[in-house]
């Protein structure tokens, strides 16, 4: 993809080139590689540290596809749409099981054994095998999500296109996120971590460690394996004293062969919903 950044970059700086037919084709082909997984918005750094490599180039290329878009009316039975983005298709091919009505937009990833219920994942998101994307959760787009997840019912990922150098929603292989948990301004949930239900997440939430004296504490950051849940800290106001959000690392998942048994281990140690 060597020769189709410098175009991507040079419309991102001057959108007149939106109009040049090698400029367009760019466009396209980055959003066909994202959609078939060629291609990331982020992906895990080289690196030792861990960390995670935003591409922001391919971010531009997404913003960038809109304007190359027209709006038009599709009918599917009574229900009638009025958008300028493709679905995706020939899920069967992909070996994506979708139930009725979850909806996927072309250059979104679905990798194989991916379980849709009714549910959305918006463009640019990536979403590991055999991962579960319950009903009326969200993937918003951008979000990156590894493999064997659970994303329980009503999770909302939130999307992040601009600025283009922010990172992504990131949850890593093997987490469980229990319902109606909130993670956006790309927060990033380390690998076999248990969101408790209702746990909201954003790129400055203070994450505590209260299962140790020390209380470390993180932001935005979950570590591998911690189960986490709701929690509030006092915060003087000119009207008093309020209590406002935080979650709690009150525990690890235990080292165990069967994920599963690790995870209703820690669900029944820790008392956590999800």
């Amino acid at each position: 993809m060597t020769d189709i950044q410098p175009l991507i970059e040079a419309a991102w700086a001057d959108r007149s080139k939106l109009q040049d037919a090698a400029t367009q084709d760019a466009i396209r082909l980055v959003i066909d590689h994202l959609d078939r997984g060629l291609l990331r918005v982020a992906e895990p750094s080289a690196s030792e540290d861990g960390g995670w490599q935003v591409n922001d180039w391919v971010k531009k290329a997404v913003i960038l596809y809109f304007p190359l878009q027209q709006m038009k009316t599709e009918e599917v039975g009574i229900f009638e749409f009025h958008d300028k983005m493709q679905l995706k298709t020939d899920y069967a091919r992909q070996q994506v099981r979708v139930v009725p009505p979850a909806v996927a937009r072309y250059g979104a990833y679905l990798a194989p054994g991916v379980i849709m219920m009714p549910s959305y994942v918006n463009i640019g998101a990536y979403v590991g095998e055999g991962t579960m994307v319950d009903t009326w959760a969200t993937v918003g787009s951008c979000a990156q999500v590894g493999k064997h997840v659970h994303l329980s019912g009503g999770v909302g990922l939130g999307g992040v296109l601009e600025p283009v150098q922010a990172s992504p929603v990131i949850v890593e292989d093997g987490a469980f996120i229990g319902s109606r948990c909130i993670l956006v301004e790309g927060c990033h949930i380390g690998k076999e971590a248990v969101i408790g239900a209702g746990v909201t997440i954003t790129g400055s939430t203070r994450i505590i460690d209260v299962s140790t004296p020390e209380g470390q504490e993180y932001r935005g950051y979950v570590p591998p394996r911690s189960v986490v849940i709701p929690g509030s800290l006092p915060k003087q106001f000119p009207a008093g004293e309020f209590h406002v959000p935080c979650a709690l690392i009150i525990g690890q998942r235990k080292p165990s062969t069967d994920l599963k048994t690790s995870l209703n281990e820690a669900l029944r140690e820790h008392n956590v919903a999800v």
